[in-house]
């Protein structure tokens, strides 16, 4: 782990290598993806079969083989314990909400001269989410997903998630009937995001694909980007601190860690004015590990991609956060909301003692899917917008284009483009067509 303070002799080459942090290796797996994404153009659903055999460890016998049926969904829920199914529908409600928030809404602006503008805001037609499955599953990334797309309005929600030996996740599988969703398909991998880009027998194509995933699924959504939209190019996860001396280093130790144990790839940053509170975290660092059933993935993330950083006080601590551009921010300080409009680049701020980045993730409201690796500074987080489309609409009088005609049609022509001068200046009153 870097445990440095922002005045020592090698703190630029230490600090160089944390905004290097989200860096994937897409070049290395770029070959490996485009072959996948090749295959499923053109063999489909054999391409599908052939990936699932040997990436997830079974055969799929028949092209019905690849959908997960909506029973199974019901069942699952049906089985799920009563304390767990309240806690899904806390969420449900708790994110459904926050997102109706975001929905934007179409106008229209009439000016006296009988000019109409406008924007029209419409849902895609259908929307492909990937879930990951792999070291983990993760029930709460499908409601972040479902639930924007649900509320922008799309009518066609794909969902494909990798089922290693066949065996779907019951969770996932509650959460699926939950969301209402009836289309979810045992597919993985960069196999998922072609076949949703593309489309094969079984698996339709859609217009928009989200959700997380390793780097082959990023290299995946990176390449069929332009053929569909997608929501952003993710990377490992990770939590940025800043905290001042009214912190508790073990609630600091254990939200780092929250982040650590993720994989391995995760990163942890505290920046604080306060060596005392950077001392205490370190110790209690340790001590937490002990603790955790994932302490091998955890203890590698900390200490090859962890960093503590002693500043000179809050506002240099502030400075180098904003570089960082956490995917996660928490504020652990006295005042948080005081040091808030300093803030410029985060995914998600955690403001307060009480607020862990944890109920980001679960409970709070707003989406967990985050921009990763410093894109904070140019992406946002996931939303009903990526889900929707804006269209202007624009309507002239006669009156309008007499008044702005001459000067359009000026413009064409020092441009050199003859025919948009013309299509404006024969509708000039004072011009004949």
């Amino acid at each position: 782990m870097i445990f440095t303070n922002s005045k020592s002799t090698d703190f630029k080459a230490e600090f160089d290598e944390l905004l290097g942090r989200g860096k994937m290796d897409i070049a290395s797996v770029s070959a490996i993806v485009g072959n996948i994404i090749g295959e499923i153009k053109s063999d489909k659903n054999e391409a599908l079969k052939r990936h699932i055999a040997k990436f997830d460890k079974w055969t799929p016998k028949s092209d019905e083989d690849l959908k997960i049926s909506t029973e199974s969904m019901s069942r699952a829920y049906a089985n799920l314990d009563e304390k767990l199914k309240s806690s899904l529908h806390l969420a449900y409600d708790r994110i459904k909400i926050y997102h109706e928030k975001q929905k934007p809404r179409s106008w229209f602006d009439d000016e006296p001269n009988g000019t109409i503008l406008g924007q029209r805001v419409t849902p895609v037609d259908s929307a492909g989410l990937y879930i990951p499955g792999g070291k983990a599953a993760y029930p709460s990334s499908l409601l972040m997903n479902v639930i924007p797309a649900q509320v922008a309005g799309v009518e066609k929600i794909v969902v494909c998630t990798p089922t290693p030996d066949n065996e779907p996740n019951e969770l996932l599988l509650a959460a699926c009937h939950l969301c209402g969703v009836s289309e979810v398909y045992k597919v993985g991998g960069a196999s998922a995001i072609a076949a949703m880009a593309y489309g094969t027998e079984t698996i339709p194509k859609v217009d928009v694909i989200t959700g997380p995933g390793n780097i082959f699924v990023a290299t995946a959504k990176k390449m069929v980007f332009g053929d569909v939209n997608i929501d952003m190019i993710a990377g490992p996860s990770e939590i940025g601190i800043l905290a001042d001396d009214s912190a508790n280093p073990s609630h600091l130790a254990i939200d780092m860690l929250s982040q650590a144990e993720h994989d391995e790839m995760a990163s942890s940053i505290l920046i604080t004015p306060s060596q005392k509170l950077a001392d205490e975290v370190k110790v209690e660092l340790e001590n937490w590990l002990k603790k955790l059933p994932r302490e091998e993935i955890a203890r590698k993330s900390i200490e090859e991609r962890g960093a503590i950083i002693v500043t000179s006080d809050m506002e240099e601590a502030i400075v180098l956060m904003n570089e960082i551009a956490p995917e996660h921010l928490e504020v652990a300080t006295l005042s948080p909301f005081e040091l808030l409009p300093l803030i410029k680049h985060a995914g998600a701020i955690f403001l307060g003692h009480n607020t862990p980045e944890a109920v980001g993730d679960y409970v709070a409201g707003p989406n967990h899917t985050l921009p990763t690796g410093g894109t904070a500074k140019f992406y946002s987080p996931l939303g009903v917008e990526n889900f929707m489309k804006k269209t202007s609409i624009i309507s002239f009088s006669s009156k309008a284009i007499n008044e702005v005609g001459e000067e359009c049609a000026l413009i064409a022509k020092t441009e050199g483009l003859t025919a948009h001068e013309l299509s404006v200046r024969v509708r000039l009153n004072r011009v004949l067509a």
